[in-house]
C-alpha cells in the first residue's frame, strides 16, 4: 500500500524529497515555520555578535589606542546598522523564546487536535500567532528606539 496521500497540494518530487528549495520555503508552512526560521537566524546572528563582541572587548588588553581604534568601527553607518540588527534580533529572539517556553509548558495552546493530513498546526492558535506578532512588533519598536538613540534623535 502506498503511504503517500493522493492530494493536489502534495508537491514532492518523484524521489520523495523537495531538497533545499522546499526547506527554504517559509510560505509553505505558515507562521510556525516563519517563527522557526527567525528564531534560528536571530540565534545565529546573536552568536556571531557575541563572538565579535568578545574579540572587540579583548582589544582593551592591548591599550587604550587599540580600544579606541576598535570602537571606531561601531561609530560608522555600517556599525550603527549592525547594532540596529542586534537590537531587533535580540528583542525578537527573547520575546519569541518566551512564547516558546509557554508553548512547551502547554500554556495558551488549548485542546490538542488529531494530527490528520494536511497537518495543520493545532498548536498555532490565535494566542500563539499573536505571540509571534508581538515579538515582531516589539523588535520593530526596539529597533526604532535604538535608531533614534544611535542617530541622535532620542535617548
Amino acid at each position: 500500500m502506498n503511504n503517500v496521500p493522493d492530494n493536489k497540494d502534495f508537491t514532492m518530487t518523484t524521489s520523495g524529497r523537495e531538497g533545499i528549495r522546499g526547506w527554504l520555503n517559509p510560505t509553505r508552512y505558515g507562521w510556525e515555520r516563519v517563527s522557526y526560521w527567525l528564531q534560528r537566524l536571530t540565534g545565529l546572528g546573536l552568536l556571531i555578535y557575541f563572538i565579535g563582541h568578545v574579540y572587540e572587548t579583548s582589544s582593551l588588553t592591548n591599550g587604550i589606542n587599540a580600544w579606541n581604534s576598535m570602537l571606531q568601527l561601531t561609530q560608522t553607518l555600517g556599525g550603527h546598522l549592525f547594532l540596529l540588527f542586534v537590537i531587533g534580533a535580540s528583542t525578537f529572539h527573547t520575546v519569541n523564546g518566551i512564547r516558546l517556553i509557554f508553548t512547551e509548558s502547554g500554556k495558551g495552546l488549548g485542546k490538542p487536535g488529531r494530527p490528520d493530513y494536511p497537518y495543520h498546526a493545532a498548536s498555532l492558535n490565535y494566542k500563539q500567532k499573536s505571540g509571534i506578532w508581538v515579538a515582531i512588533l516589539l523588535a520593530c519598536i526596539a529597533m526604532l528606539y535604538g535608531g533614534m538613540v544611535l542617530f541622535g534623535q532620542g535617548g
